[in-house]
């Protein structure tokens, strides 16, 4: 049966236009510098319901996409610091092909915290059919997922329709997922009981997730005395990024991390900060785009950028003197992280309390939901989560 369902915005042309970043660097110098085979992975991949009832939904996402950032940039396994992959894609949407399912893949798996930020704020609601089976399938067949054992790999998926609609028995999909030792997560956007009658507890307990009721319209962040100083040392943070590639590209992915900055203001000063702190924290890699973090890695060699290659504050100093610029930037960029780490510490002491009262009320919003599940599931392979 029809029903009005969420349509989402085409996808910003700023980010296409970094997309040909790795490719092009290739030739600049860059060194094939993939992780050690080691380091473990934490793969998210997140569903969203984006139909007209959903806009709390979104809100709650975006605003608090930083804050699972920041949790999972302490999580550890065995001491090992493991790396973050995002994906997202979402579902019930009359403006995209109905052969699909009326389902977008948003964005692949992906390391670009600012390119994810930027998809979630490009979506908006309007109509279609919430097909929960078939969009866990894709997420499953359309995703790369790793194949290591020590990783952790988990679909999260959101919504306020019955879990079982659609072509796709998501019961199958759910069992199948879990073979493959991706656990599924549901969250549903309303009372724990309809939860439980629709299908979205029984969804998780199949694929070993977990399962949550939240309040979409519930407070996103809550506001504390510390977030105007972590917003602007976030500013200061800007500042030292040095962007290459070709001249567009720089301005692209200047563009885009301010742009990120912006849509974290306009939800309130404790979302800025919390994104100061996600920018402070080491899953904010941009290696790919920004030298300070690319020689840091030993990813570019500087002496074989090519000139077009450079910024223009580079391009005039000799190659001593542009060594000396990346270092200077690289001190400065960690003494703000040091400031930012160790007045988000303060922070979080301060809204602790808070957020115990909320969840007493049954005020859990999606961020709560996600952390829990990481919680639970990532215990089962010895990661180590904090609590706040």
């Amino acid at each position: 049966m029809k029903r009005i369902v969420a349509a989402a915005a085409l996808v910003l042309g700023l980010a296409w236009a970094t997309a040909g970043l790795a490719q092009e660097k290739a030739s600049a110098g860059k060194r094939a510098a993939s992780p050690a085979a080691n380091t473990p992975k934490i793969q998210i991949a997140i569903l969203l319901d984006t139909s007209n009832s959903m806009d709390g939904l979104i809100n709650q996402a975006r605003a608090q996409i930083w804050e699972i950032v920041n949790q999972m940039a302490r999580t550890r396994l065995e001491g090992r610091e493991p790396r973050l992959e995002v994906a997202l894609f979402q579902y019930g949407n009359d403006s995209l092909p109905a052969k699909e399912g009326f389902i977008q893949l948003v964005v692949p798996f992906t390391d670009d915290l600012d390119l994810v930020s930027d998809k979630l704020f490009a979506l908006t609601t309007n109509g279609g059919s919430e097909y929960c089976g078939m969009v866990i399938q894709k997420a499953l067949q359309r995703l790369q997922w790793s194949r290591a054992e020590q990783d952790l790999k988990m679909i999260v998926i959101a919504g306020n329709e019955p879990f079982t609609q659609g072509p796709v028995d998501p019961f199958k999909v759910c069992s199948e997922a879990i073979k493959r030792d991706i656990t599924v997560t549901t969250i549903h956007c309303g009372p724990q009981q309809v939860g439980q009658q629709t299908g979205w507890a029984q969804g998780a307990r199949l694929a070993d997730g977990s399962f949550m009721n939240i309040d979409q319209n519930a407070q996103v962040a809550i506001a504390t005395p510390f977030d105007k100083k972590l917003a602007q040392l976030g500013v200061e943070l800007n500042k030292t990024y040095v962007f290459y590639g070709s001249r567009q590209e720089q301005l692209a992915r200047e563009k885009l991390q301010l742009a990120q900055d912006s849509n974290a203001a306009r939800l309130g000063a404790a979302v800025a900060a919390n994104r100061a702190a996600a920018k402070a924290s080491r899953l904010y890699n941009n290696a790919a785009f920004d030298l300070v973090d690319a020689v840091e890695q030993e990813r570019v060699n500087l002496d074989k950028l090519s000139e077009e290659q450079l910024p223009p504050e580079l391009k005039k100093l000799s190659p001593k003197q542009r060594k000396a610029y990346i270092q200077k930037m690289a001190k400065r960029r960690k003494e703000l992280q040091r400031q930012i780490r160790q007045l988000d510490q303060k922070r979080r002491r301060y809204i602790a309390q808070k957020r115990k009262e909320l969840a007493e009320q049954g005020k859990n919003t999606f961020q709560d939901a996600v952390l829990q599940a990481i919680r639970q599931q990532a215990a089962r392979k010895n990661y180590m989560v904090p609590q706040q």
